[in-house]
């Protein structure tokens, strides 16, 4: 009964099917391992934030450039206070309030912004506790220059002057005339009565939209090869089905077994085919009326 799956149709289905369930099984298991990938990525870096288990601060210049694996590390750098910014429409512990950043100038002749605090309520720089002056040593967590539109990070602009939306050298660099550092840091404890800014985990490091794709990516491809499976079964079922049926002789007159299995249209037993038929009932209206 199950000849027609050596059939050369039958052949190209299965080689299809073999090809696709393996095919299937490894795409979602790569998406799955890369979900597994950002939640250790996103695991080492909440780590790396948490000031228990921090290694002691080193010096900035050590650190940088920022990536992963620096970003978050206590970094501790010497300068003067220069310009003071402002950054508003900032969340910490749910509130909506403002950083306070001021630029520490190095000795190596460049700007490292430093958020120094937050306050709540909207931004206003006479609220702002002015920067200690002279020469001082910070120690706070670095950060990646910020990206507007990710990490909380708002898509803001015609801002007031002395008031920037995104923490970077890219968008500082219209507002203040230093040679500025690609990172920033933000310091463990608050200046001059205010909040201190929590560090954040670097981006594409957390459970976020690409994650959760990852892992709606998996789902999608174990559930292609149940489907490829799904139909491989139910088109042997319904072959198998059709040869008992021509077998028990339950087949349409229009449709007779082959020996692999397949229907072919029959000519009608010994009845005259269409055409026949056709060209006698032509021949009868042709025949003059007696």
């Amino acid at each position: 009964m199950y000849r027609f799956l050596l059939t050369p149709r039958w052949w190209g289905i299965n080689v299809f099917v073999l090809l696709a369930i393996p095919f299937c099984v490894f795409m979602g298991s790569w998406q799955l391992s890369r979900f597994e990938d950002r939640m250790q990525d996103h695991r080492a870096a909440t780590e790396r934030i948490d000031p228990a288990d921090r290694a002691p601060a080193r010096p900035l210049d050590r650190l940088l450039p920022v990536d992963k694996e620096t970003s978050g590390e206590l970094a501790t750098v010497s300068g003067r206070y220069g310009e003071q910014l402002l950054v508003p429409d900032r969340e910490v512990d749910g509130r909506t309030g403002f950083y306070v950043l001021t630029l520490l100038r190095t000795d190596e002749g460049k700007a490292l912004p430093v958020v120094r605090g937050w306050l709540p309520g909207t931004a206003d720089a006479d609220r702002a506790p002015a920067a200690p002056s002279g020469e001082v040593t910070v120690t706070g967590s670095l950060q990646a220059s910020e990206t507007p539109g990710s990490n909380g990070v708002p898509v803001q602009g015609g801002l007031p002057a002395g008031q920037t939306s995104a923490i970077s050298a890219a968008t500082l660099v219209n507002l203040v005339p230093d040679d500025l550092y690609d990172a920033w840091i933000t310091l463990d404890k608050g200046d001059s009565g205010m909040k201190a800014v929590p560090a954040t985990a670097p981006q594409n490091t957390g459970l976020d939209l690409k994650a959760f794709q990852n892992l709606g990516y998996t789902g999608e491809w174990f559930v292609f090869a149940g489907f490829v499976v799904f139909m491989w079964f139910r088109l042997l079922r319904r072959e198998v089905e059709f040869i008992r049926d021509a077998e028990l002789g339950l087949l349409p007159d229009t449709v007779e077994p082959d020996r692999d299995g397949s229907g072919t249209a029959a000519r009608g037993g010994d009845e005259p085919d269409g055409g026949d038929r056709a060209t006698e009932s032509r021949s009868r209206e042709a025949e003059p009326a007696p």
